[in-house]
């Protein structure tokens, strides 16, 4: 399997289970309705594990495009992969989050309330503040990330020719890290803290031919792009300054 093929995949599969067990939790008739927020941040764990195990041996397994810029700031990434693993990851993030659609299509329709209907597909703040939506996807991203640095770190780590990302950390404790971002950060924003996660099922939201669906919510929609590309930054800079 190509670096491409493996993002591409991995993401697929991230946003297949992640924007599933949403799906299967806020859509009306589903045997999940209404099973809270425990089940929603337990199901996205272990939607990155899922990824993270099928796009690690080939990728490292970033799946985010977050996870691939910070680890190119803090020079362990090549700069020249960087377009074509967003890309990957862009698409799979899509191609996921249209067959999520494709699958609850029936509880879709049941669902009166336009703003259940976008969750699935991409994050809302449960309080519309942008200074502290900002903060809330810095600080879930620069978790994430500071993290990875120090289970990926080639120094720690010895075989600096493993393919370098979130499966560095391998799927389980990964799976765990993401758990706890949920469970502890995500209450502000939905911690999308992945610009492929929420962008690009956006998109799908914004020309699938669904009825009774409302806006995309594009006023909205930078932040959970700038913020974690800057978490992620900030992350790399603060990993740099205290590794010399």
């Amino acid at each position: 399997m190509s670096q491409f093929v493996a993002e591409f995949v991995g993401t697929l599969f991230l946003m297949l289970i992640g924007n599933g067990v949403v799906a299967n939790v806020v859509l009306k008739d589903t045997k999940g309705f209404n099973s809270g927020w425990i089940v929603i941040t337990t199901g996205w764990a272990f939607a990155v594990f899922t990824g993270v195990v099928i796009a690690a041996p080939y990728s490292g397994a970033h799946i985010n495009p977050a996870v691939t810029l910070g680890l190119a700031i803090a020079g362990e990434f090549s700069w020249a992969l960087v377009p074509k693993f967003i890309l990957a990851q862009m698409l799979g993030a899509m191609a996921g989050s249209f067959i999520v659609w494709l699958m609850y299509k029936d509880h879709f329709d049941r669902t009166e309330d336009p703003l259940l209907k976008r969750a699935v597909f991409c994050t809302t703040p449960a309080i519309r503040n942008i200074r502290s939506n900002i903060l809330s996807e810095i600080i879930g991203t620069f978790t994430l990330i500071f993290v990875i640095f120090y289970v990926t770190d080639p120094v720690m780590g010895g075989d600096t020719e493993t393919p370098i990302g979130m499966g560095s950390l391998g799927a389980i404790p990964v799976t765990f890290l993401v758990w706890a971002i949920g469970l502890a950060l995500g209450g502000t924003t939905g911690y999308a803290i992945n610009p492929a996660r929420d962008l690009g099922p956006r998109i799908v939201y914004s020309i699938i031919p669904q009825k009774g669906k409302g806006d995309s919510d594009w006023s909205y929609s930078w932040i959970p792009v700038v913020a974690p590309i800057f978490g992620a930054t900030l992350a790399a800079m603060v990993y740099l300054y205290l590794a010399n």
